[in-house]
């Protein structure tokens, strides 16, 4: 006999009324079900009821009397929840209505009055929202951990000399601290894109009820206080219906996940036998089962390969979200999961590269030598000539590619062709060329505004210190 045929049963779940006579089957049950997940916003939820339930009772809608009662028992939820005791049920599908129950039980009648003047719709938009804000806090402050350890790495080596790289190929010598300070530079910004997202999604959606308000006399600017919010949001179609804070934190997060997949990949070269740049400490690194001289930069590997979680969570809550009438769709349940892999994977991924950028130990020796290779000071050679020369720069450019092509074909460096070899090419150059061509004359000259010059460093070094306190 198929389900559609079988006899009425008691409704599984009382607490969606008298509206179906019959229980949902084990499919639907599982598929509807999002206790599985949902779960994790359990403090939200609570804070959430303490604050609605605060609210009733000023506005007289519930009584003191039920609402103490209402305060209590959301407390001991909350214990239960924290102490691992409380049992979650499938069956009354998520957080809210896991809590809602519990606290009936606990309390009785006073409990089922705790709904007054809410829905599910604008309760879940605020506990999200409440995660999630948290979860912007998280992230800046380990975005500023790891841009302290940057900075230590950066002060210790202002004035070491390493190649800086386009196409992965030589370009110009810089300096390790000035590498170092790009990803700080960076990571500013991703801080900056939380703050952001955060002072966005400061507004409280608590009282929108389903999707229309309620004719309750209820205080949304008291909610909204509560809560920690600048103010309820101005249309209750919008507030059960947006999911664009979590966008918007997902955003964040997956320009944050970029850029640590670029010092992850940096990383994993610079510690290869061919470079030798950096040794990754024991903690971060692995073993071979079979090559006893092998140590992975698996952590570093791990990063740059869990990024694509988070860029593939936002893409999963845009196509979510993408064909969505206004305004609350069973589709939206489908919002958290990927943002709390995401988050998790965020806060991981910078408590690992944190970790392995205060244990890293550059090599200086390695960074010096291998600035001096690849022709790196050709552009300070083509500067001299325009500066002392007075050559026009195209014609600088075409006479250094000229040397470079010369000390190719002899298999040296630019400062190792001879003062008669460079002037057979141009006569004008003279012995102070020499000057320019060593890579500590190359970094110490560029003192432009966010140049590499070790006074730059440590100009900026302690500007960073000062804004991080």
């Amino acid at each position: 006999m198929s389900h559609s045929d079988s006899a009425p049963t008691a409704p599984s779940n009382a607490m969606w009324g008298g509206r179906f006579a019959g229980g949902p089957s084990e499919i639907m049950e599982a598929i509807n079900a999002s206790i599985g997940f949902d779960q994790r916003l359990a403090a939200q939820d609570i804070a959430g009821s303490r604050a609605h339930a605060a609210m009733l009772a000023a506005q007289g809608i519930l009584t003191d009397k039920d609402a103490e009662a209402i305060r209590e028992g959301l407390l001991t939820v909350l214990s239960e929840i924290e102490a691992g005791t409380f049992r979650f049920s499938t069956k009354l599908e998520d957080i809210h209505m896991n809590v809602e129950a519990r606290l009936i039980e606990l309390i009785g009648e006073a409990g089922r009055r705790l709904h007054t003047g809410r829905s599910r719709n604008d309760q879940v938009a605020t506990d999200f929202r409440l995660w999630v804000r948290e979860q912007c806090d998280a992230a800046i402050t380990s975005i500023e951990a790891l841009q302290e350890a940057l900075l230590t790495q950066a002060e210790q080596g202002a004035d070491w000399v390493m190649p800086g790289f386009t196409h992965l190929q030589t370009a110009q010598p810089v300096t390790w601290g000035h590498h170092m300070l790009a990803y700080v530079e960076m990571l500013a910004r991703d801080k900056s894109r939380f703050s952001d997202a955060r002072a966005r999604m400061n507004e409280c959606p608590l009282g929108a009820a389903a999707l229309a308000g309620t004719s309750f006399p209820i205080d949304r600017e008291a909610t909204a206080r509560a809560l920690g919010f600048d103010r309820p949001m101005a249309n209750s179609l919008d507030a059960v219906s947006d999911r664009d804070f979590a966008l918007d934190f997902l955003g964040a997060s997956s320009i944050l996940a970029m850029h640590l997949s670029r010092l992850s990949e940096e990383l994993v070269i610079w510690s290869s036998a061919q470079f030798r740049f950096v040794v990754m400490s024991d903690r971060f690194s692995t073993g071979s089962s079979i090559m006893p001289q092998k140590k992975n930069p698996d952590a570093a590997e791990l990063i740059r390969a869990k990024i694509g979680r988070i860029f593939g969570a936002q893409t999963a809550l845009l196509m979510v979200m993408k064909g969505l009438p206004l305004a609350y769709s069973k589709d939206m349940q489908e919002d958290k999961e990927q943002v709390f892999d995401a988050a998790d994977t965020v806060m991981l991924s910078l408590a690992a590269m944190e970790g392995m950028i205060s244990d890293l130990t550059a090599n200086p020796d390695a960074l010096r030598a291998a600035a001096g290779h690849g022709f790196s000071t050709a552009t300070d050679l083509a500067d001299w000539l325009v500066r002392e020369a007075g050559l026009p720069f195209r014609d600088a450019h075409h006479v250094t590619g000229t040397l470079v092509a010369r000390a190719e074909a002899k298999g040296c460096d630019l400062p190792d062709l001879s003062l008669e070899e460079m002037q057979e090419v141009h006569g004008a150059i003279t012995v102070s060329i020499f000057d320019v061509l060593g890579v500590d004359n190359s970094v110490a000259s560029r003192t432009s505004y966010g140049g590499t010059a070790p006074a730059n460093v440590r100009a900026q070094i302690a500007r960073w210190k000062e804004k991080l306190g």
